[in-house]
């Protein structure tokens, strides 16, 4: 689930890709996305029983080895792709942490598609030209909120183009 946001009012310091608010997974307590502005950000679409599942652990890796240099990871779980994730937000903050220890931030299951689909993803796809086809499917951000670069299910979140982007976009200072 998401929440409207005053675009006016965060206009100045967020960059508008960040500019949606949604409901944190474990406790459904609102998060606006401008929490992250200044940061590296991978966002990821996840599901609890996807045969990419597995990816949580590397996922999990990538955020512990960089978040203290200004990198986050953001899943957003979603039923979309082969009805892999059916649990709700409980089951499903349950099964990431007890399963994988995962501690990024995860968000409140979402759609990717159709009329109510999650207006993140929407801005994600019309920027980058690139649309998820499966569960798993990575979008990075620079700490200036650009989407520059997107990577399929397959590419596993240890890739080295995956962690050699990220180390890069780290060296970047934000304008």
């Amino acid at each position: 689930m998401w929440l409207s946001w005053p675009k006016e009012s965060q206009a100045m310091t967020c960059p508008t890709t960040l500019s949606h608010q949604f409901l944190r997974l474990q406790d459904e307590a609102p998060q606006n996305l401008c929490q992250y502005s200044g940061k590296v950000i991978l966002v990821v679409n996840t599901a609890s029983y996807c045969g990419f599942t597995s990816q949580y652990e590397g996922l999990e890796k990538l955020y512990e080895t960089y978040k203290d240099q200004g990198f986050v990871v953001l899943g957003f779980p979603t039923n979309d792709f082969g009805k892999q994730e059916p649990g709700n937000n409980k089951e499903i903050a349950e099964f990431c942490h007890n399963t994988y220890g995962v501690k990024f931030p995860m968000f409140a299951k979402t759609t990717l598609s159709g009329k109510d689909a999650n207006p993140f993803f929407k801005e994600l796809i019309e920027k980058s030209g690139t649309k998820p086809r499966w569960n798993f499917y990575k979008y990075i951000i620079d700490r200036e909120g650009r989407i520059v670069d997107s990577f399929n299910s397959m590419t596993s979140p240890s890739n080295k183009k995956i962690t050699s982007l990220i180390e890069k976009l780290l060296k970047e200072k934000k304008l």
